[in-house]
C-alpha cells in the first residue's frame, strides 16, 4: 500500500488533500481517542491537520492552527472559525459540541471583508 493510501487510512480522504507535512498535535500521549481535523487558512491559502480529542476546544484548534499558517496575526479574535459555512460563534464549545467530525475541516477566516481592487 503506498504511502498516501496509509495516510488516507488513519486520517481520513480531506485530510490528505493539499496540507502541510506536519501535524499540530493537541491530544495528550495518552487520550484514548483523538480526530484529525483539516484547518485551513483562507488568507494563506494553506491548511494544516489537527490532531485533537473531542473535548478540545475549537479556539484552541483555531489558536494551534493559527501559529502555524499565520504566524504574523497578532489578534486572534480578528479571524473567525467555519465549519460547513457557518461561523462557530461561541469558540469555547468543543469540537464535538461544535458538530465537528473526524475528518472534518474548519475554515478560519478575517472578520473584515477587504475590498476588491
Amino acid at each position: 500500500m503506498s504511502e498516501l493510501a496509509v495516510s488516507a487510512a488513519k486520517t481520513g480522504f480531506p485530510n490528505t488533500l493539499r496540507v502541510r507535512p506536519e501535524i499540530v498535535t493537541l491530544a495528550p500521549g495518552g487520550a484514548g481517542v483523538t480526530w484529525m481535523v483539516r484547518v485551513q487558512a483562507a488568507e494563506a491559502w494553506d491548511a494544516v491537520r489537527v490532531e485533537c480529542t473531542p473535548d478540545t476546544s475549537v479556539r484552541a484548534v483555531k489558536q494551534a492552527a493559527m501559529a502555524l499558517l499565520l504566524p504574523d496575526v497578532a489578534h486572534h479574535e480578528q479571524y473567525l472559525v467555519k465549519l460547513r459555512g457557518a461561523e462557530i460563534v461561541n469558540e469555547g464549545i468543543t469540537v464535538q459540541q461544535a458538530g465537528v467530525l473526524p475528518a472534518s475541516t474548519l475554515l478560519v477566516t478575517s472578520r473584515r471583508r477587504r475590498p476588491l481592487r
